[in-house]
């Protein structure tokens, strides 16, 4: 491995290692809540914190599988012309498809902010809480910008790999994303609906057709969406572009 391929490698596992690092800062802090306080331990926003964390494993260990699995798929192409190609995209679409449906899980942890576990009478100080939802807030929009940034940087390299700056459309693809990501929190939130819902489409449509139906909705989801989806863009943007720079001063 080279200097330039050693320094990319350490860099990426630093930031994977300051994201877990924050995931369980939020996991230690809603134990410790339950535990100093002596209140019942709020179990939804642990399992929201792993939910959270399923597009990050999932993002890298997709990732993993295309560098295992090109080398067998140029076998295959050898042998049957074309049919390497065709498992390759067949991988990244089930890949891609099987990611995206997780990846609200992620950005959902910004509804935490509505202090819904904390009761008018509670012996935690708003402090505390303040501290804590603010950590699980931020370990979902950590988890999103890290998977967002690994599914990018594949589209990058698989579709389009021009070189120099950062192709138009791999921030098309980001875009996209951020707002399936946004519209799949309204869901998840207004609708109660989850990722798992996506195997019976019909009905999910006429549940959101009702919904959007009644009066005002539409607009409120509209207006939820767009905020949702400026914010982590707005984070997501820069924190790409700098790690796309430093990738690229390491390879100068």
């Amino acid at each position: 491995m080279s200097v330039c391929q050693a320094v990319r490698v350490s860099a990426f596992a630093l930031g994977v290692i300051s994201v877990v690092l924050l995931n369980l800062y939020a996991v230690v802090l809603v134990v410790l809540r339950s535990r100093v306080y002596g209140v019942p331990l709020y179990r939804p926003m642990l399992l929201n914190v792993a939910l959270s964390s399923l597009p990050v494993l999932l993002a890298i260990v997709f990732g993993l599988g295309l560098i295992v699995l090109t080398p067998v798929f140029g076998a295959i192409t050898e042998r049957l012309s074309g049919a390497g190609a065709v498992f390759l995209w067949a991988y990244l679409l089930t890949a891609t498809v099987v990611w995206l449906l997780l990846f609200p899980n992620s950005v959902y942890l910004i509804t935490e902010l509505n202090f819904s576990h904390r009761s008018e009478v509670t012996p935690v100080p708003l402090w505390y809480d303040i501290v804590q939802t603010l950590a699980l807030t931020l370990s979902g929009i950590a988890n999103a910008v890290l998977s967002l940034g690994v599914v990018q940087l594949v589209y990058i390299v698989m579709v389009d790999a021009a070189g120099g700056g950062i192709p138009a459309g791999s921030w098309v693809f980001a875009a996209v994303i951020i707002v399936l990501g946004a519209v799949g929190v309204y869901l998840g939130r207004d609708l109660r609906l989850n990722s798992w819902d996506a195997r019976h489409p019909g009905s999910l449509l006429r549940k959101l057709r009702a919904h959007l139906g009644q009066r005002g909705k539409a607009l409120e989801a509209f207006g939820f969406v767009l905020t949702h989806a400026l914010l982590i863009g707005l984070l997501y943007v820069p924190l790409f572009t700098l790690a796309w720079s430093a990738l690229g001063s390491t390879a100068g």
